[in-house]
């Protein structure tokens, strides 16, 4: 995007929706402030910058509808349709969102909180607690066997998607210890030598994956009901022909899956998404 450096570009969400223009290609308004959009926000805070715009997370206040030619949005329903920089700016301004929707009031005594000056933090009027944004790490793992990776699918995501496993770390563990017990409880299986592959933010809603690749140790693939409706062993060769599809390219679980394509000699380019 190109124009005055002073107009900032505004993720404005008003709930899970970002207000984005309706036409293609998908992108977020531009002015020197919200007002000019018609917009009433209740929360702004500048998070960084992308094509020479400043940019800026904004609430907008729930009655607000969107301007003409514009709409709210979930992130979800455009992970195909947009590239790594701007969902990453995107999801960035979605979790300061989110921040200031539950840290409104303090948790320890239940004072109000207001911006604390030179810190990414809220700071309690009453109790003087200070509030940083919230971040819950999550291990995603792609484990391997042989010339084979395993892929499963869960019962929440879409029709004919398939992914590798994921899970939240609990209170006490490692990463490492994580990937394991993740492994063995969602598809009844071992793995060895743990290795990490490389991270990145995902908003839903405040989640840090970490990616790791792991070896499998031994079992029979045992999906835990509830979690996992189907898993299984799949060769670099038989993605692109199969009737599975994969994540979109702004996830680190298809960096995972096109590292191991490449590795196989295949392009990722040939893999199917979500239609």
């Amino acid at each position: 995007m190109a124009g005055d450096p002073k107009e900032a570009l505004w993720f404005a969400f008003r709930g899970d929706g970002l207000l984005v223009f309706e036409d293609e290609p998908i992108r977020v308004p531009i002015a020197r402030d919200p007002g000019d959009l018609g917009l009433d926000v209740s929360f702004r805070w500048e998070i960084g910058a992308l094509d020479g715009h400043a940019c800026w997370a904004a609430e907008v206040r729930a009655y607000d509808g969107p301007p003409q030619g514009m709409i709210f949005r979930g992130l979800r329903s455009f992970f195909y349709e947009v590239d790594e920089e701007f969902f990453r700016m995107a999801g960035r301004a979605k979790q300061f969102v989110g921040w200031h929707t539950t840290h409104r009031f303090c948790g320890r005594c239940g004072g109000e909180t207001e911006p604390a000056p030179g810190e990414l933090a809220k700071r309690c009027t009453r109790c003087g607690m200070m509030h940083y944004p919230r971040l819950s790490p999550a291990a995603i793992v792609l484990v391997r066997r042989g010339d084979r990776i395993l892929l499963a699918r869960s019962p929440g995501f879409p029709k004919g998607l398939y992914s590798v496993l994921a899970g939240f770390v609990e209170p006490g563990e490692s990463i490492e210890e994580t990937v394991a017990r993740e492994v063995r409880e969602e598809v009844g299986i071992e793995v060895r030598d743990i290795r990490y592959f490389g991270s990145q933010p995902w908003p839903f809603p405040n989640s840090l994956m970490i990616g790791f690749t792991a070896d499998y140790a031994g079992g029979e693939l045992s999906p835990e009901p509830g979690e996992i409706e189907d898993a299984g062993w799949y060769r670099a060769d038989e993605l692109p022909e199969s009737p599975i599809s994969v994540p979109a390219r702004v996830s680190i679980a298809r960096a995972m899956i096109d590292d191991f394509v490449e590795r196989h000699g295949l392009d990722p380019a040939d893999l199917k998404i979500p239609e």
